[in-house]
């Protein structure tokens, strides 16, 4: 037998390419994902939807993942059964999950009067359908997310670990800003939403063909693995057990890390799906042609400062300190956008940057973290719980904005008749940014409870390869 002397894994070219081919893949599920998050003032003059009909459809991505529990699914699956077989089942999701969606918005009248009720929730048919569609994409999104995680930590450990996390955080939010910027200017000049979707499911398809790719590599380095292990005399890392999920749930640094995530990510991500909006009714000179520009700024500044971030972070730690600079620059934009008084564009643009910024810093530290906190065997679990939090803010706080800005926020409505922007529906966001700085503000606390509880344990989420 001949000897492994090196691994798939220690080739530098053989990690990253790895790397950025599962990178597109989330590429084209943040672009999927956010490619209806600039269109809400476009889908209520064409569709007619309301403020609270797109809450249930922004809410809809999390549904199956909190209440049918498919997140703790997908990590166990992922744990027992490997990367391989999870990231493409996610990916499947994904672009079924989708088609359904385009189905609903290019094939299903927007003039259809018909209702679908479901529990106490009576929605238009074609917001029915979108958000099914929505719903088993999140699904799939999520699978397939926490696949990738783990395929990075597996392919990292050692090595570039933070700093690949970030630069997969990069090329996923880049999605995110192509469909925020260009999703609304193509809807707008030709007057509907379905050739927008219709470029992310042809996406979609691509990132799945490309993820096959990667199961090649993978496998390879699997049988890579295997042999060394027999070489070497020494035993694979056992496999997960049910024994492991007690020993996730009562380790406190996971819970603070998820809560945390839950927190943070519910005050930026929802806000994805309404900064178009709110730029075009705070601000008076954006049209809904160009407010798709406004938001694509958040994740160009993670695109920016990620890999910077997670550069630092392999570097020199400080994982809580970023955390605590990230949350404090959320909550001071939120406040910002909040104000009365502020209704000069220049001002919006730099604190979408600082939104950004915080954006980036946070989430650089607060995965690798995690993959310090616990076993490599447990993280695909581990992770899957933190997403399962982190969907019930992903669900319930774009629900609460919608209905939020319906029955408070509404300054001005449509008199009767066909009328267009800007003599629809004026909103005012005061009280929905004092929601999303309220939990900023939480967010800071638990970065500095993660921060005691880390010198309490030694965690190591303050120290780098320089210590």
């Amino acid at each position: 037998m001949d000897k492994v002397k090196k691994l798939l894994r220690d080739s530098s070219k053989a990690r990253w390419t790895a790397l950025l081919i599962v990178s597109f893949v989330m590429f084209a599920a943040y672009l999927a994902s956010d490619v209806y998050s600039p269109l809400k003032t476009i889908l209520e003059e064409n569709n007619g939807w309301t403020s609270t009909e797109y809450g249930y459809f922004g809410a809809a991505q999390s549904v199956f993942n909190v209440f049918l529990g498919m997140l703790i699914f997908s990590g166990l699956l992922l744990d027992k059964k490997g990367i391989r077989l999870t990231g493409s089942l996610g990916c499947l999701l994904m672009v079924l999950g989708f088609a359904l969606k385009y189905y609903a918005v290019a094939y299903i009248p927007s003039s259809d009067a018909e209702s679908v009720s479901l529990f106490s929730w009576t929605m238009k048919k074609q917001v029915f359908w979108a958000s099914f569609g929505f719903a088993v994409f999140g699904t799939g999104c999520e699978m397939a997310g926490i696949s990738i995680s783990k395929a990075i930590v597996k392919w990292f450990s050692g090595k570039e670990l933070a700093l690949a996390m970030a630069v997969q955080l990069s090329i996923a939010r880049l999605g995110s800003g192509v469909a925020l910027i260009f999703s609304p200017m193509i809807s707008e000049r030709l007057n509907n939403v379905t050739t927008t979707v219709m470029i992310g499911l042809v996406l979609m398809i691509i990132g799945l063909l490309g993820f096959f790719v990667y199961c090649l590599q993978d496998k390879k380095l699997d049988k890579q693995l295997k042999a060394q292990a027999l070489e070497e005399g020494t035993k694979e890392e056992s496999s997960f057990s049910m024994k492991d999920v007690k020993s996730i749930i009562s380790n406190p640094g996971f819970w603070i890390i998820s809560v945390l995530c839950l927190i943070f990510y519910a005050a930026v991500s929802p806000f994805f799906k309404f900064t178009s909006d709110l730029m075009v009714n705070k601000f008076n000179d954006v049209t809904p042609f160009y407010s798709g520009i406004f938001p694509s700024l958040i994740p160009f500044g993670c695109i920016l400062f990620s890999p910077l971030f997670g550069a630092i972070y392999d570097k020199w730690g400080k994982g809580t300190r970023l955390m605590i600079i990230g949350a404090l620059a959320i909550t001071i934009v939120h406040v910002g956008f909040g104000l009365p008084g502020v209704h000069q564009i220049w001002v919006a643009v730099i604190l979408l940057l600082l939104l950004g910024l915080g954006y980036a810093m946070l989430p650089a530290a607060l995965w690798p973290s995690l993959a310090k906190i616990m076993p490599q065997k447990q993280y695909g679990t581990a992770i899957a719980l933190a997403f399962f939090i982190q969907n019930i803010g992903l669900m319930l706080v774009p629900m609460a904005i919608g209905w939020v800005l319906d029955k408070y926020c509404v300054l001005s409505s449509f008199a009767g008749g066909t009328v267009s922007y800007p003599d629809n529906i004026k909103y005012d966001y005061t009280l929905p940014q004092i929601i999303f700085a309220a939990m900023g503000v939480c967010a800071i606390i638990l970065s500095f409870a993660l921060r005691r509880l880390d010198r309490k344990k030694g965690y190591g989420l303050d120290k780098g390869k320089k210590d």
